[in-house]
């Protein structure tokens, strides 16, 4: 579990599972060898140079309001990965041990409709998907949902099973891609992993941070923005946005808080001769 501070905002990850074996899957450009020239990724790599990717929710703390960005993998759910169907992680018991409790959080805010973002939205009681934050207003992008709403899905009924339920219990709004959560907390679009896809810009005190949320999956992508994943919506989008961002946060203090990053899951984005690298 990490904690930063931005200004007066505080930020703590709440680990479900770390795996390496989405890797190959996910960007299979990064190869043992590929990644071999990047030596600064080396943290974010298992001994046989994989790809580590975390599956964290962020858990914001602004204006005295609690915002939970992005809700991982959660229990019982049927799915299509093997690894994933039905799990059973103590990822609740994580999140009380980080000093929450379900009933606190007021905000929780999904930065796509993807499987591993939104499956702690609920969890089943007494045959029932119920929301787990009962308290929350469900932040949702509008042209997120346009989309999956009626897209056909791959792990697995997620939307019926983890997004559905919330709109059925009044929770759910949608939002603009900009739409702003306290004054020091707002989205920014960033299009291409899904349609709707928006990061997490936080402001406070001076200082700035930035939750990618799978703009950038890996930090092998900071150095090789055109590396997009096979998971992505439109990869010529996705990677012309991860440019961009590169191009526009570079050399400044900005803390970039990847959503898969595994520890130490944060830096500032630095030029490293005709490309980018991560700072930690």
């Amino acid at each position: 579990m990490l904690k930063w501070q931005i200004g007066s905002v505080r930020v703590t990850q709440v680990v479900e599972l770390t795996t390496a074996s989405l890797g190959p899957y996910l960007l299979p450009q990064a190869t043992p060898e590929a990644l071999a020239d990047l030596p600064w990724v080396a943290p974010f790599l298992d001994d046989k140079r994989r790809i580590v990717l975390s599956m964290h929710s962020l858990v914001v703390e602004s204006r005295g309001q609690t915002v939970l960005v992005d809700t991982c993998i959660g229990n019982d759910k049927e799915r299509s990965y093997p690894r994933w169907n039905r799990m059973q992680s103590d990822f609740l018991e994580k999140f009380n041990a980080a000093g929450f409790s379900t009933d606190v959080v007021d905000t929780v805010l999904c930065t796509h409709m993807h499987v591993d973002h939104v499956g702690w939205n609920t969890r089943l009681v007494d045959g029932r998907w119920e929301a787990t934050f009962g308290n929350a207003r469900y932040l949702f992008a509008e042209e997120e949902w346009a989309y999956w709403k009626n897209e056909k899905q791959e792990f697995g009924p997620v939307i019926e099973d983890s997004v559905q339920p919330i709109f059925d219990a009044g929770l759910a709004d949608l939002v603009q891609a900009t739409h702003q959560v306290t004054d020091e907390v707002w989205l920014e679009p960033t299009p291409g992993h899904t349609p709707g896809h928006v990061s997490v810009h936080i402001s406070s005190g001076g200082e700035e941070a930035i939750i990618t949320g799978d703009m950038i999956h890996h930090p092998c992508q900071i150095a090789h923005p055109e590396w997009s994943s096979t998971a992505d919506w439109d990869a010529a989008a996705s990677a012309a946005t991860r440019d961009g961002f590169l191009s526009r946060y570079a050399d400044r203090p900005v803390l970039i808080i990847g959503t898969h990053f595994t520890a130490p899951t944060a830096g500032r984005i630095v030029r490293d001769g005709q490309a980018y690298r991560l700072d930690y």
